[in-house]
């Protein structure tokens, strides 16, 4: 038995986090204390003439944001157009549990979008598997939190709570919702950080938009630590991005043209890939306190090291040492 192997995880508790020094929020009588404003008032009104019924209106205790608990019309309900696809097993669970109890308990969070060229909708950013479940039940109605601030609903990654999303999945909702932002207004990449989570997911997006079977996870630990968002306006940087996208494609051809030499010696793993991967990987043993190095640099990097990777020189001892997949 190795030494690494003889060590024992240890078994002393986690630190909890501590409690914040002081209490912030909004105590429960404060909730519905205050009249709404004029814009949630209005927002009541079109939820009524939408064929809707306003159940209340509250503020949320946290920061004191307005808030509508509505039920509505469940054709004006939908998923917004840039979500993950929706995973049927789930959908089924869904049904199967919501039957059973025979209660609808966990309302969607819904913006209101009206549409240019067909009636009102009600966008859900997290609660699609829990709407078509609804639908496929036959219920007339569901329950939603409608936010004020259509904008929630770009702020899908953050707002999932039905089932977690896998790497493909994150990156092309990021990439669709970039591609919808950047029509809306001239604002920058960077001002959307929290919507778009990671700048290494819009370049991944637009790689699995080209190819849906693209390998993504064996290179988003080196483009989490290289890729930055741009200062630049969404419709002008999309264009950077596509060029990132591009040089990280070619370089997978060259890395699937050195998995499959390997497979020709003889070597097979499912880790082929990441193997390649992490001998090309210019980040994996740099020091902690060198300047970090740029996208355009890594790529770069590499891009000839892959060129020059000899898989002659690679020995059924050095795959094994390998770790295995990351995350797809």
């Amino acid at each position: 038995m190795t030494e690494k192997q003889a060590k024992k995880k240890s078994t002393a508790p986690r630190k909890r986090r501590k409690l914040a020094g002081k209490s912030s929020g909004l105590a429960p009588q404060k909730l519905l204390g205050e009249s709404a404003p004029n814009s949630v008032a209005a927002l009541q009104n079109a939820i009524d003439q939408d064929g809707g019924k306003v159940l209340s209106a509250y503020r949320e205790p946290f920061a004191g944001h307005w808030l509508i608990l509505a039920a509505l019309p469940i054709e004006q309900v939908e998923p917004t157009p840039y979500q993950r696809n929706l995973s049927e097993a789930h959908a089924r669970k869904l049904e199967a549990v919501i039957a059973k109890l025979g209660r609808f308990l966990d309302p969607i969070i819904v913006v209101r979008k009206e549409m240019k060229d067909s009636a009102t909708r009600y966008w859900t950013p997290n609660g699609n598997h829990r709407l078509q479940a609804m639908k496929t039940l036959g219920a007339k109605s569901i329950v939603g939190i409608v936010v004020p601030e259509a904008t929630t609903a770009y702020q899908i990654l953050a707002l999932n709570t039905e089932k977690a999303h896998n790497l493909r999945e994150r990156a092309l909702e990021v990439i669709k919702m970039y591609q919808e932002l950047a029509t809306l207004d001239e604002a920058t990449e960077e001002s959307y950080a929290l919507e778009f989570e990671e700048a290494a997911l819009i370049t991944l997006g637009l790689c699995y938009l080209e190819n849906g079977r693209f390998s993504g996870g064996a290179y988003h630990p080196i483009l989490r630590r290289s890729d930055q968002f741009l200062k630049k306006p969404l419709e002008s940087a999309i264009e950077i991005r596509r060029q990132r996208a591009k040089a990280l494609m070619e370089l997978d051809k060259t890395v699937v043209e050195k998995v499959e030499a390997l497979k020709a010696k003889g070597l097979t793993s499912p880790y082929l890939k990441s193997f390649v991967v992490a001998r090309i990987n210019p980040i994996r043993f740099r020091p902690k306190d060198a300047a970090p190095l740029s996208f355009d640099e890594v790529l770069d990097r590499m891009s000839k090291a892959a060129e020059k990777m000899n898989v002659d020189k690679i020995r059924i001892d050095d795959l094994a040492k390998s770790g295995g997949a990351p995350e797809e």
